[in-house]
């Protein structure tokens, strides 16, 4: 063994990342709800920090857990970093195994579980040495106990895919093992390995679940603890964990107010979280969409992830860093940011690695053949420099079109947004190309920031500009252009900022235009909807409006109380 343990388990989590939208696709066991990918990454996000401290690391993972998947996979990792050398690994799996089935109260066979048992037979039965030549046959054996799962569990063979869990776990230890051992990196092509097993086939599942998906931890009193079997009568699904005095409890139900209530009267709920079943799948349920070329943007664009997956793009995130909480930007609460802006808590963006954004582009090429980036402007990110880098290596063919927008924030959601709905009835890829070329030429985004202490924090502005303008209270006003973010105007209240924006909206269109315009808010929502919604739809009654939340890498930088529009003409 010559790689670095902590890097290799970076590594791992940074290809869930790159994989997890279509370990959704494929997520119909125990239910068709499509969030077996965002639970994954989520509750290993803390295995790609900075932190090298084992009793820190499973503490985060315990507080990180979400959802079925996560919370089974979190225990596993609780047991695995156990794990100090080579002779060690086989018992560390072994603790993980063991932690993950128990954490269960009806553990399946074809899921997860059935990957970490194969995982720790293989490297029982393998003659392990720190070159890693055994590593090929332990991968290969996890892929074929993957493949297992579409035959194991009825409801995985009735939809003719593999378990989506069980996909996620052979993708991180595909990474890991590669990068643990330093082999140069081999890894499984997914689309060609499970080929056929990769798309839901016939109905999407049957009829929409009801209730909601609790994830719960929750400080015992006096340190008790409480029983699987005494839980399990609160709903299905149960996985429950415990650390120290608290127990983390997932859980779905029917009732979650029975449910806080039960376990407020155990303890103090120190951390609550809900998902609508049958709002996932309802949207579960809606399938993939099919475009003459596939479209993929960076989530710096005011694309949201549900509208993402309704027009087929596919996103490429940024991070964001919330005091201390780093999670991929589609997978931050807004409001939770916001207010942590406002408190004065610290908040930072940053790139993906350059691994997570290479693995990202294979896998897009891998699942669609040829496909558009349409790239945050250079001047915003370095972005379109790395994927072009990328690209000598890697896509002799050009299969996949880049496109260096210029644009960034909502700019770049609407020419995303139009040109993946005209690749829904384009003709050709060339069409497609075409008409974003156009968009990107014809495409404007207006900015109104309530203060200027956000961009100053950040680096953008100097503190005492910002000071001089909040003291005068000035509000500028800002485009994102290809040379990089613009100040185009200063106004004094909102009021000055509306008509600003009614008199660039109506010099850009023209008689028998029908243009899109995206309105874009920040924590600012209600009234965005009730009067600047209310106002453009008035005076332009012609024209698409929606109203969109801002990317939190804009928001991150603008800061709460900005808002904007951003608009194609045609």
């Amino acid at each position: 063994m010559n790689g670095d343990f902590f890097h290799a388990l970076q590594a791992g989590t940074e290809r869930i990342a790159a994989w997890a939208d279509l370990l959704d696709s494929i997520n119909v066991f125990p239910i068709a709800d499509g969030d077996t990918g965002r639970n994954l990454l989520i509750s290993l996000l803390p295995l790609k920090s900075s932190v090298r401290d084992r009793s820190v690391l499973t503490e985060k993972l315990f507080m990180a857990a979400r959802g079925n998947s996560g919370n089974i996979a979190a225990q596993f990792f609780t047991g695995f970093l156990s794990y100090d050398n080579t002779a060690q690994f086989t018992e560390a799996v072994r603790a993980g195994t063991k932690r993950a089935w128990q954490a269960i109260a009806d553990p399946q066979p074809g899921t997860m579980l059935s990957v970490f048992d194969e995982l720790e037979r293989s490297l029982r039965e393998s003659t392990m040495d720190g070159q890693g030549a055994w590593v090929p046959g332990v991968l290969k054996r996890l892929e074929g106990t993957v493949m297992e799962t579409t035959q194991t569990l009825p409801i995985l063979k009735s939809a003719h895919v593999v378990d989506s869990g069980a996909l996620g776990m052979f993708i991180f230890f595909d990474a890991f093992l590669n990068a643990l051992y330093l082999r140069a990196p081999q890894f499984a092509p997914i689309s060609a390995v499970f080929r056929e097993h990769l798309e839901v086939k016939g109905a999407r599942g049957g009829d929409m679940e009801s209730g909601t998906c609790v994830d719960a931890v929750v400080k015992l009193k006096n340190g008790e603890q409480k029983s699987i079997g005494d839980l399990s009568m609160l709903g299905v699904s149960l996985v429950s964990q415990e650390h120290g005095e608290c127990i983390k409890i997932h859980i779905h139900t029917g009732d979650q107010s029975h449910v806080r209530d039960v376990l407020s009267r155990e303890g103090s709920i120190i951390q609550w979280a809900t998902d609508d079943l049958e709002a996932q799948t309802k949207a579960f349920s809606a399938g993939h969409v099919s475009q003459a070329i596939h479209v993929v943007t960076d989530a710096a664009g005011s694309i949201t992830r549900e509208q993402a997956k309704k027009l087929g793009i596919t996103l490429l995130d940024s991070y964001i860093t919330v005091g201390t909480k780093d999670a991929p930007e589609t997978y931050i609460d807004r409001t939770e940011l916001y207010q942590a802006m406002r408190k004065g808590i610290k908040v930072t963006t940053s790139q993906a690695s350059l691994f997570e954004r290479h693995q990202h582009y294979e896998k897009v090429l891998s699942l669609y053949g040829t496909a558009l980036y349409l790239c945050v402007g250079s001047a915003f990110t370095g972005n379109y420099r790395v994927v072009m880098d990328w690209k000598k290596d890697h896509d002799p063919g050009d299969r996949l079109k880049v496109i260096d927008t210029g644009a960034a924030s909502g700019r770049l959601g609407v020419i995303a947004a139009a040109s993946a709905r005209y690749a829904l009835t384009a003709s050709s890829e060339k069409d497609v190309l075409d008409f974003a070329a156009r968009a990107v030429g014809s495409s404007e985004e207006y900015i109104f920031l309530d203060t200027l202490h956000f961009l100053a924090a950040g680096g953008r502005l100097s503190k005492t500009s910002a000071v001089f303008g909040d003291m005068l209270r000035l509000k500028p006003v800002v485009s994102p252009l290809p040379e990089g973010a613009k100040k185009v105007a200063v106004v004094r209240n909102k009021k000055d900022q509306i008509s600003f924006a009614i008199e660039k909206l109506g010099k850009a269109f023209h008689a028998g235009d029908h243009p899109l315009i995206m309105i874009e808010y920040t924590d600012n929502e209600a009234w965005i909807e009730d009067e600047i919604a209310v106002l453009l739809r008035s005076r332009f009654p012609h024209a698409e409006v929606i109203v969109q939340p801002f990317s939190l890498t804009s928001g991150a930088h603008m800061g709460p109380g900005t808002w904007g529009i951003a608009f194609l003409p045609r």
